[in-house]
């Protein structure tokens, strides 16, 4: 995938990509919640290692996949704070 097809896919459908790629659940959708759908310590590090990759940086503190647990509230606060969208 070249840079620019990545910067076109918004950041909510990446969030949502990597949710399900993490946490192994296929119909997993943009307001499913990380602690029902199974979400852990872990698996929170794991997500944020991916969206790290994903953005380029390495400053994206697991604290918000805690705090904002749905691809949509994280992939809201992303956009806010790191810039994408």
């Amino acid at each position: 995938m070249t840079e620019n097809t990545a910067t076109a896919v918004s950041t909510l459908d990446l969030l949502v990509d990597v949710f399900r790629e993490v946490l192994g659940l296929d119909d997993l959708t943009a307001d499913t919640d990380f602690y029902e759908a199974g979400g852990d310590s872990l698996t929170a590090f794991q997500i944020t290692g991916r969206l790290q990759e994903i953005l380029g940086t390495d400053d994206i503190p697991v604290s918000l996949v805690f705090a904002y647990p749905t691809p949509r509230d994280l992939a809201e606060v992303v956009d806010a704070d790191y810039g994408r969208g």
